[in-house]
């Protein structure tokens, strides 16, 4: 009889118990760890205890919580960005960016954008890699005769490793406006020691950066972020989709507020945790140093490390009848027999 781990009825964690049996967990993305960090959880108690379970009442409203300006506040601080805006979801975060900005000039998408990031329906792409479409964009702008564009990129790949780099607006002529678009859900608290990707961005005088992430992967707060310039952030702050939107639960923006201690002390065991594992590593893995994400091209991994009870992120991509891509996924709450464990399994 097969396993339905479908349906799970407990908190994901190093290990899940399916059935009456233990499986160690190597999947999702819960990279630091925060949904099973007990000083986090404290911290989120903290926030139910003095702000209440949630908070319906939308950013336009005339009585508000003044939480929600310190969370934006402390973001930008904390990723190194002029201003930041909160959602209730990356989601969100990214549609509401998108439309708003998309009619700044002719749009721009990379190869194998989120649907969070789409304006409609999935963009025609010509190019196959992010190396091919970002030097088909310089000479694309460039030679155009428009003067306005609109770049959309995820900020890394997380199925098959791959952080981006954006170098190449350098070297678009500056008579051409760029605003750019860069969904970081992956990256920020992992990626450039925890920062992210917007401080990492080209700051060119015809480009104007912004990054949309979620916030309920690395960071462990069920919100939507938005990075970006003053006048941009405002600008988005004055749409109805976001005046109009319930806010993120007020706990877990206390939580994150006060959490930047609790973050890095994770981030560091994350890393411990990746050079423990790539020391085992042979050529055949796929991954980008600093991220806890590993692929190999061999379809049934998944099927193989679930006979010794080891479960990782195994799925049909890009279609429903393709071969599975299998990745482990490591995170902050595996302890190092966990690891030597999976290592000795994959020997």
């Amino acid at each position: 009889m097969n396993t339905d781990f479908r349906s799970i009825n407990q908190p994901f964690a190093n290990q899940v118990v399916v059935n009456g049996e233990c499986y160690l967990y190597f999947g999702g993305t819960a990279y630091l760890g925060i949904p099973q960090n007990q000083e986090f959880i404290d911290l989120y108690i903290q926030g139910i205890k003095k702000f209440g379970l949630n908070n319906g009442t939308s950013r336009s409203n005339n009585i508000q919580l003044g939480i929600y300006n310190e969370a934006e506040e402390e973001a930008a601080k904390r990723f190194l960005a002029a201003d930041a805006l909160i959602t209730s979801s990356g989601y969100l975060a990214a549609q509401l960016t998108v439309k708003t900005l998309s009619t700044f000039g002719k749009v721009m998408y990379a190869p194998a954008t989120h649907p969070a990031l789409w304006l409609t329906e999935q963009p025609d792409t010509l190019e196959d890699s992010f190396g091919q479409w970002k030097q088909q964009t310089i000479e694309t702008i460039n030679s155009a005769e428009e003067n306005n564009f609109v770049l959309i990129s995820n900020s890394m790949n997380n199925l098959f490793p791959e952080i981006y780099d954006f170098d190449f607006l350098e070297e678009i002529h500056l008579d051409k406006n760029i605003i750019i678009i860069v969904d970081d859900s992956h990256g920020i608290g992992i990626n450039n020691h925890g920062l992210g990707a917007f401080s990492q961005l080209p700051r060119l005088e015809n480009v104007e950066c912004v990054v949309v992430a979620s916030m309920a992967k690395a960071l462990g707060v069920d919100a939507g972020l938005v990075l970006g310039p003053q006048h941009i952030i405002q600008q988005l702050k004055k749409t109805n989709v976001f005046v109009g939107a319930s806010p993120p639960s007020a706990a877990s923006l206390y939580a994150f507020i006060h959490a930047e201690e609790i973050y890095q002390t994770a981030w560091k065991k994350l890393q411990q945790n990746i050079i423990h594992f790539n020391g085992a590593l042979n050529l055949t893995w796929k991954f980008e140093q600093g991220f806890p994400a590993y692929l190999i091209n061999y379809p049934h991994l998944g099927e193989d490390l679930l006979k010794h009870h080891i479960l990782i992120s195994s799925f049909p991509y890009p279609n429903a009848d393709s071969e599975p891509i299998n990745r482990i996924v490591l995170s902050s709450w595996h302890q190092p027999e966990d690891i030597d464990q999976l290592i000795s399994v994959l020997k």
